[in-house]
């Protein structure tokens, strides 16, 4: 159990680590990656939950989760019990926060120079293009619905990948999604890739940070967790659960 938990805690790190940090390069003044724009954000996101499942893997975790919506899917679905699903949770949710201080250390000459708040908050948490909660959570919802369902449809016995082919899927499924659904509210679809580094932003002596979003944060965490239980059933019914 305790090389699943580092695991899951590399994996999330190694995560959030690059995709906050692709954010960063786009939006900090001063990065040399300044506007790349929506397709950067996708790519960065979608190689580094590719790595971010190499990585668990490697560190002990072969359930690479990385995803408290997916793990309480799992439990549900029998793999854990609820004090490993609790543990697994909290080990991704601390991840999450080690990818967001990696990604202000890597960082760290660009935000004095970035005036805008909301901007620095945007690198670590997702921030909703319009305010509209019930809307913002529907988005959520389905966003990881499609995003469990994807993956059980990837490794189901019909489809028989090789292993090794299974974290590149799962990489173009996050970028698909990223390309189609991400426009509302910046595709979470992960608690903790929301909640981990909006924490960090919330710890970190980031100059002229501002408000780390607390009002916003319910939303990237219920709405995920909401999807996947829906995905649960849903796979349930098709056998893919």
């Amino acid at each position: 159990m305790y090389s699943n938990l580092f695991g899951e805690f590399m994996g999330t790190m190694t995560l959030c680590a690059y995709g906050n940090a692709v954010v960063a390069n786009i939006l900090l003044k001063d990065s040399k990656a300044g506007g790349a724009g929506w397709v950067h954000v996708n790519w960065g996101w979608s190689f580094g939950l590719m790595m971010g499942i190499f990585t668990a893997w490697a560190c002990g975790a072969p359930q690479a989760d990385l995803n408290p919506a997916v793990t309480i899917f799992k439990t549900m679905a029998g793999t854990y019990n609820v004090s490993q699903c609790i543990a697994t949770c909290i080990a991704e949710i601390a991840g999450g926060v080690a990818g967001g201080v990696v990604c202000y250390l890597v960082y760290l000459n660009h935000w004095a120079p970035t005036e805008d708040p909301g901007l620095k908050l945007a690198v670590f948490a997702t921030v909703p293009a319009r305010m509209d909660k019930g809307a913002n959570f529907l988005t959520e919802a389905i966003a990881t619905f499609f995003l469990i369902f994807g993956i059980m449809t990837i490794v189901a016995k019909g489809t028989a990948l090789p292993g090794y082919l299974i974290p590149f899927m799962i990489g173009g499924l996050l970028y698909a999604l990223g390309a189609g659904f991400g426009g509302p509210t910046g595709y979470g679809m992960n608690p903790a890739r929301d909640l981990g580094p909006r924490i960090a932003h919330a710890i970190l002596p980031i100059p002229g940070k501002g408000s780390s979003g607390w009002d916003y944060a319910a939303i990237p965490i219920a709405g995920p967790i909401v999807g996947g239980i829906v995905a649960f059933f849903v796979c349930r019914a098709l056998g893919l659960a």
